[in-house]
């Protein structure tokens, strides 16, 4: 029988320290809320596009972060079939946010979370 991959939650806190030893922070949440803000240096894979990107996160360690959790933990396991080792951030951007640290938008000036 098929079991999914188990897949467990960082805060916020920790995955800024796992971002900064080189862990990529996968941001899917949808193009609308990644340009009000997100958080530095991650990167932008809206989750409807994570099956087709998953393949470049193989063998590498992955935080999936979204807006709450929810859709983060989805793609978390998603890119954890294909070979990633994959945390998922916890309470998502809002916890970021919340916790005081940095979001930003494209242009580096200060971001909201939507």
């Amino acid at each position: 029988m098929f079991r999914e991959p188990r897949i467990d939650d960082v805060n916020a806190e920790e995955a800024v320290c796992l971002h900064d030893q080189g862990a990529v922070l996968v941001d899917v949440r949808e193009h609308d809320e990644w340009i009000v803000g997100h958080a530095p240096g991650a990167v932008h894979v809206p989750l409807s596009s994570v099956g087709r990107e998953a393949r470049r996160f193989a063998d590498r360690e992955v935080l999936t972060v979204c807006r709450t959790g929810r859709r983060s933990a989805r793609a978390a396991r998603v890119l954890a079939k294909a070979g990633a080792e994959v945390l998922n951030v916890a309470g998502g951007m809002s916890s970021w946010a919340a916790a005081g640290l940095p979001v930003v938008r494209d242009d580096g000036g200060p971001g909201a979370v939507a």
